[in-house]
């Protein structure tokens, strides 16, 4: 016999609002305009620059998330935010190691 899964799926619900996507370009813009304001139009320090363009890239990705992959912690989208967490965690690995990979090989091949 056949029994249907206790997982529910969310492909036929609806995913967003034309209010929720205006909203969700409009802050993308802002937060793309801002950052290229700032390095055009140079009004800050250049560490306080490049820590607002971080922050505000940081920032674009949540509204991407939200507004347009539409991940959130509802139970439907749980194995989705452990997908991305885990992928995040890989690359940021995969990054970061290759840095510290090739800052050693400059360190003990190069610089002397």
């Amino acid at each position: 016999m056949y029994t249907q899964s206790p997982v529910k799926s969310s492909a036929g619900s609806s995913h967003g609002s034309k209010r929720s996507y205006t909203n969700g370009f409009i802050m993308s813009v802002v937060l793309t305009i801002v950052p290229f304001a700032m390095t055009m139009y140079p009004s800050l320090p250049r560490n306080a620059t490049a820590w607002l363009i971080i922050v505000m890239a940081v920032v674009q990705i949540f509204v991407h998330l939200k507004y347009f992959l539409h991940l959130d912690t509802a139970a439907e989208q749980r194995w989705n935010l452990v997908a991305l967490v885990f992928s995040a965690i890989i690359i940021m690995l995969l990054v970061g190691l290759s840095i510290w990979i090739m800052s050693s090989i400059h360190h003990n091949m190069l610089a002397h």
